[in-house]
């Protein structure tokens, strides 16, 4: 039989059901964390309510979540305890996602957080386009200092000299077409129009919180991709690489309808552009403007015209302050009130506080099933259990059901065991106990989880 603890440690008999759950150990929040966080967000955890350590030896008992930065997550580096992942960034490619929804463990980022600072690169490399600065700057240093061994003199009339060979175009004035007009791609439309640009959007996705950021008419919106690529002198990518979607979103067909000189790039994914495409328009003479990029491409790298970066989209201090702080705020959150905002599986669920100070909130996660709302209320009704508040929320496969019970049952971890017995559409539960006011969620709470989604 499974066996739930009872948070002084005593087991209590369940009904057969395979699982993996009881009462967390220790008196805290338990976040283990990967890579160097920034102080500024691990600073945001109030201590005593939070341990928070990248040492699973310091931590006061198994981690309830898990937050990183570039970290290649292993599911096996993920126990059953947990219950949230975070990452400080935008992207969640270093995560296994897909399996994580299957544990009914939600995946957040923090987007947005970093949007200033790639929206700076993108400025930059505009110009790095336009004007041969690296390419002067690798032959002041290549080529001159070389040649002339170190003569002040006779490399200062060369610097005056050479300066023919690396001439280029101003950007104010050409049209600059931004694909996406997200956080970033907003931030890029405003800037771009500083510098005199003109610019032309295109997202089919717009949100309406996106669409207050930009500047009206100012700007034109594309229909479609076809009327951006023909007026565009600058292309810029800002979404997210969703294959069969956007992946190779820029292809052959697409730099067909193009300017030749049409200057591309890309802070977003590397994978979006086909740099197969890229270099074949290269070495034909059809494409004769720089592709900037912080992804290296195996069919571009070395080529004169790809100018490729570190992955310095979001390496600045303030990106790395702002996204940790972001993330202890989402993971917060979910941990004390079971509220979901900003995740990449899970449905966004805002909740309002708990009605009664003596109940208790439980958060369930289950598969997106067509009666399965009703199965789970009728199993609580039959435990005597009284529903002051609900909300049931979805996101593909993936349900998420978080109910406001008036009183906190007497033994919760039987009722989660008894529950998923009878409600197999079950992946995982948790309790949380005294939300309510501005009194927020207690630690040491009860968690249930459904191994190898039996």
């Amino acid at each position: 039989m499974a066996k739930t603890r009872k948070a002084n440690g005593e087991a209590s008999a369940a009904p057969a059901a395979p699982a993996a759950g009881g009462a967390y150990s220790g008196s805290s929040f338990n976040v283990k964390t990967f890579n160097a966080i920034s102080p500024v967000g691990l600073n945001k955890f109030p201590k005593g309510k939070y341990a928070v350590s990248g040492d699973d030896k310091e931590l006061p008992g198994d981690p309830m979540a898990m937050m990183l930065r570039s970290h290649k997550l292993q599911v096996s580096e993920v126990p059953s305890t947990v219950r949230g992942i975070v990452r400080c960034g935008a992207g969640t490619n270093n995560i296994p996602v897909k399996e994580m929804s299957e544990l009914g463990i939600p995946v957040f980022n923090t987007p947005g957080a970093n949007a200033n600072a790639v929206k700076e690169l993108v400025v930059c490399s505009l110009l790095l386009a336009s004007r041969g600065i690296i390419e002067g700057n690798k032959h002041v240093n290549d080529v001159i200092n070389v040649e002339e061994n170190g003569d002040y003199a006779k490399i200062s009339v060369r610097i005056e000299k050479d300066k023919a060979m690396f001439g280029g175009t101003e950007i104010e004035g050409k049209t600059l077409g931004v694909i996406g007009l997200g956080a970033i791609g907003s931030r890029v439309v405003n800037a771009a129009l500083g510098l005199g640009m003109n610019v032309i959007g295109y997202d089919p996705v717009l949100s309406l919180e996106a669409a207050w950021r930009l500047p009206g008419d100012k700007m034109s919106r594309a229909d479609d991709l076809d009327e951006l690529f023909a007026l565009a002198d600058y292309i810029t990518i800002h979404v997210p690489y969703i294959k069969g979607v956007t992946h190779h979103l820029i292809d052959a067909k697409s730099l067909a309808k193009c300017k030749p000189g049409v200057n591309l790039l890309n802070f977003a994914r590397g994978e979006i552009i086909d740099g197969s495409a890229v270099r074949a328009g290269y070495d034909a003479g059809k494409l004769t403007g720089k592709y900037v990029s912080d992804f290296s491409d195996p069919d571009l790298m070395g080529h004169p015209r790809h100018i490729v970066l570190p992955h310095l989209g979001a390496s600045t201090e303030e990106a790395e302050e702002n996204s940790a702080a972001m993330a202890a705020d989402t993971m917060m959150d979910f941990l004390e009130t079971g509220t979901i905002r900003n995740s990449v599986n899970f449905p966004t669920t805002i909740l309002p506080p708990h009605k009664n100070s003596s109940g208790a909130r439980l958060c369930i996660v289950n598969k997106n099933e067509s009666g399965a709302l009703g199965e789970i209320t009728t199993f609580l009704g039959t435990q005597n259990c009284n529903i002051l508040q609900q909300i049931n929320t979805s996101r593909d496969s993936v349900a998420y059901t978080v109910i406001d019970l008036e009183t906190c049952p007497e033994d919760p971890g039987a009722l989660q065991d008894s529950l998923a017995a009878a409600c197999p559409m079950v992946i995982s539960s948790r309790f949380i106990g005294s939300v309510f006011n501005d009194e927020l969620g207690q630690p040491g709470t009860y968690f249930w989880v459904r191994e190898n989604g039996n």
